[in-house]
């Protein structure tokens, strides 16, 4: 009885041995489902030989919205711009100066509209809703409510079951109010969803940008914070989360790695609309005292006095979930351009959300020639996930990704490849032994420059007996882009 005993104690502790290294190794592999996945980061790739992860350039499209009514102002700004079904609708701070007497005085600051068809061409409706300036004809959707409309900022809410009366949200406010709440059933009529604020910790002296998130099932809010005490420090942000939007938790302060820390003048976190797991921030990258123009050349260009001894550009950043950014790069995303009225303080200001514009194409949107009387919303444009790449050189290279499990039958690529490129790809196991038949020699050579193409071996394109289990994927790549991948049908 004694040696059937620990033979079955062996046993048993054997199995536990087993199970446990079984667990270990399955939190190392990724879950990626049938999930779009961007290469903004580095979260899928294990090694790269001759193969860098490189930011894409957006295209200058031109000016998109002029701020030239008289509600309107050099001062627009914190812009929002969202997709809702076929009307893309924009909002902006409008803060216009009026002639008192021989001066000039701010007037109250208003919350504008515009709207387009396709987010190249943009009208203004002439909604009646408040007087401004002596006239009701104008785009304001949102006034008497200082300091919310300060910096306003809806959000199309996603939420599964929301009721029709708010299916728009927004948050304003100053670090005295707090953050208000407003809520609309139309993204027009905006009334306040309490007369307290529902969240009060933190500064707030920016755009505060909400959405629901889909990837963590909670709405998420990223506001300005400080790194010091008041304002002091770098500006930077923090986030908190709530499953009602009245109710929320205490603030986390975002980190970003190892990287050093910059002026976070707007964080514009959204979740990216093909990928909704991964949040993308093109934010503002303020560099306070960092003049370049003369008194001179801002007399010139009519600059607000205040506003031209510093500068900014729009960085790339991204996060996961959680209170974690990822700077995988730190060069700007957005450069100011030619001319030196790119050049002033707060320009270059990137509004809040990517929206797609083309079949092949998305767009971002930048407040420029701030405190000018030419200031205005300008677009850029991008190939639909085309933040970043990984990119190839004519003399090839190599990414092998982290093991993973997917769901789905055929391997999909967002690529681009010269007339003499290609890109090739080997199934693995988790070991990195080649999978018969998705071996290197069985690729066919991807060749061509798709939005969404199915990856084909000798055998065809089909993947489904490999989905649930663990594999990695090699690809060999020659002169030659990869935006992103996903399994699907």
């Amino acid at each position: 009885m004694e040696i059937q005993y620990i033979l079955a104690v062996l046993y048993f502790s054997i199995l536990t041995i087993l199970f446990s290294t079984s667990v270990q190794s399955g939190d190392d592999i990724l879950n990626i489902g049938s999930k779009r996945e961007l290469f903004v980061d580095k979260y899928l790739i294990e090694r790269l030989e001759n193969v860098r992860l490189e930011r894409c350039v957006p295209h200058d499209e031109g000016i998109a919205i002029a701020f030239d009514k008289p509600w309107e102002g050099a001062f627009c700004g914190y812009c929002t711009v969202i997709k809702d079904g076929d009307i893309y609708r924009a909002y902006y701070r409008g803060l216009p100066d009026v002639e008192a007497g021989k001066e000039k005085k701010r007037y109250q600051q208003v919350t504008c509209y515009a709207e387009s068809k396709n987010g190249m061409h943009w009208t203004k409706p002439k909604f009646g809703l408040f007087e401004i300036l002596g006239t009701r004809q104008n785009n304001v959707v949102l006034a008497d409510a200082e300091p919310a409309t300060h910096n306003f900022s809806p959000f199309l809410d996603t939420r599964p079951g929301v009721s029709d009366d708010q299916r728009f949200k927004g948050l304003g406010g100053s670090s005295k109010s707090g953050l208000l709440a407003f809520i609309s059933p139309d993204g027009i009529h905006w009334k306040p969803l309490s007369k307290e604020p529902v969240f009060e910790k933190g500064i707030f002296d920016s755009q505060n940008v909400a959405f629901w998130s889909e990837h963590e099932h909670c709405y998420l809010c990223y506001f300005r914070t400080w790194t010091g005490k008041g304002y002091r420090g770098f500006r930077t942000v923090s986030r908190t989360t709530s499953k009602d939007f009245i109710n929320w938790t205490d603030p986390q302060p975002m980190t970003f790695g190892d990287t050093p820390l910059e002026h976070l003048y707007t964080n514009q976190t959204h979740p990216y609309f093909r990928a909704p797991q991964i949040y993308v921030a093109i934010a503002a990258r303020f560099m306070p005292n960092r003049q370049v123009l003369t008194d001179a050349q801002a007399t010139a260009f009519d600059v607000d006095p205040g506003y031209f001894k510093d500068c900014s550009d729009a960085v790339l950043i991204t996060s996961r979930g959680g209170n974690q950014y990822k700077r995988t790069f730190m060069e700007g995303f957005i450069r100011p351009g030619i001319g030196l009225e790119n050049w002033v303080s707060r320009t270059n200001y990137p509004a809040l959300n990517v929206v797609q514009t083309g079949p092949a194409e998305m767009s971002v949107y930048v407040n420029q020639n701030y405190a000018q009387p030419t200031a205005h919303l300008r677009r850029y444009s991008l190939r639909l996930d085309g933040f970043a790449s990984l990119s190839a050189p004519y003399s090839g290279g190599e990414m092998l990704t982290k093991p993973f499990i997917f769901e789905g039958s055929r391997l999909y690529l967002n690529f681009a490849t010269s007339a003499a490129g290609e890109i090739q790809v080997e199934v693995q196991d988790a070991d990195g032994k080649p999978v018969p038949g998705f071996a290197l020699d069985d690729a066919q050579p991807v060749i061509g420059n798709e939005i969404e193409r199915a990856v084909a071996w000798k055998h065809g394109e089909a993947v489904d007996h490999l989905s649930g289990k663990a594999v990695r994927l090699r690809f060999v790549m020659k002169d030659a882009q990869l935006y992103a991948l996903r399994f699907g049908k």
